[in-house]
């Protein structure tokens, strides 16, 4: 029997409130447009958006994880539909046709909890990291071959790890050593023994893992993709709610978003008219001290809220 891996939505009422401008008042008319969840993972917040909709609404999901399209499937509602594809894939819908863009981009419980999936350095399990299992080379397969300069790299840059060397230097001398690294326990040990120094109650591995995970996965290029096509797709009016988890994540979201916050002028012609902003900064939302007691996973979330403007 398979293991029910549980997953608690983050900011659920609040990323829906945003989505649709309104609050949980059971008197605000239902929603008749259409909707995009690009990140569905367990479809707590998808279930949510269904029951504020109209029965002419629509709500278009996109996950790129075998196990979520496969939970998405279990939705029997006219109204839903689910692809299997990352989320950058947005950019393939018509212009100007959506009425709210949903974005959370943590990775979900189950696959965290689910050894098989290599994604945490608290399970032994495959290193694999690949949110889609049915392509991609997964993380033991990249470490076969990464050179040492490549590999500080992405830990440098993706985890923003200062030992970020260190750690290369070593798993290519391991690989040389006695072969590939195939395990995700196997990592974490030889980071710890590598990393002498950390944060206290902060496990060496995690911004090891952090890194690959993102990299593996292309998971800010895919942010900045899906992003971009955002002001494509939204409808004047239409809203963005963006969660995010870490400040490499954060950073590209409020920078997107101050940049098309405001009027751009050319100072190559000072004359010309300026490029009128594109969206409207609206709020900046933090979980709740209860939701974070309930769900500590939560308490580095972030939500940034944008509305598309009419120009």
């Amino acid at each position: 029997m398979e293991t029910p891996w549980n997953h608690a939505t983050v900011l659920l009422n609040e990323a829906v409130d945003a989505l649709f401008n309104n609050t949980t008042d059971p008197s605000a008319p239902e929603a008749d447009g259409t909707y995009v969840d690009a990140t569905f993972g367990r479809g707590g917040h998808s279930r949510l958006i269904l029951s504020r909709l109209s029965p002419v609404g629509r709500l278009i999901a996109f996950d790129r994880d075998p196990e979520a399209v496969a939970q998405a499937n279990a939705i029997a509602d006219e109204r839903f539909s689910i692809r299997h594809e990352a989320f950058s894939h947005v950019a393939e819908l018509p212009g100007a046709s959506v009425d709210g863009i949903l974005m959370d981009l943590g990775v979900s419980s189950p696959q965290i909890d689910n050894p098989v999936r290599g994604f945490s350095f608290r399970f032994d399990g495959p290193l694999d990291m690949r949110m889609d299992t049915t392509r991609g080379e997964s993380v033991a397969q990249w470490l076969e071959t990464a050179e040492t300069n490549q590999i500080a790299e992405v830990i440098r840059e993706y985890g923003e790890e200062r030992f970020a060397g260190p750690i290369a230097k070593a798993i290519v001398a391991r690989r040389q050593e006695r072969g590939p690294i195939s395990t995700t326990t196997e990592l974490a040990q030889l980071v710890a023994d590598t990393v002498k120094t950390r944060e206290p109650g902060k496990d060496p591995a995690t911004r090891t893992f952090q890194a690959f995970r993102i990299f593996i996965n292309a998971e800010l290029e895919e942010l900045q993709q899906a992003l971009e096509a955002c002001l494509h797709i939204l409808k004047p009016g239409g809203r963005l709610a963006v969660i995010s988890f870490h400040s490499l994540e954060d950073r590209i979201v409020k920078q997107f978003i101050a940049k098309h916050a405001k009027d751009e002028y050319d100072r190559r012609a000072p004359f010309a008219a300026p490029k009128v902003m594109k969206l409207k900064a609206l709020d900046r939302i933090k979980p709740s001290k209860d939701e974070v007691s309930g769900n500590p996973r939560s308490r580095s979330a972030i939500m940034r809220v944008a509305q598309r403007t009419a120009a």
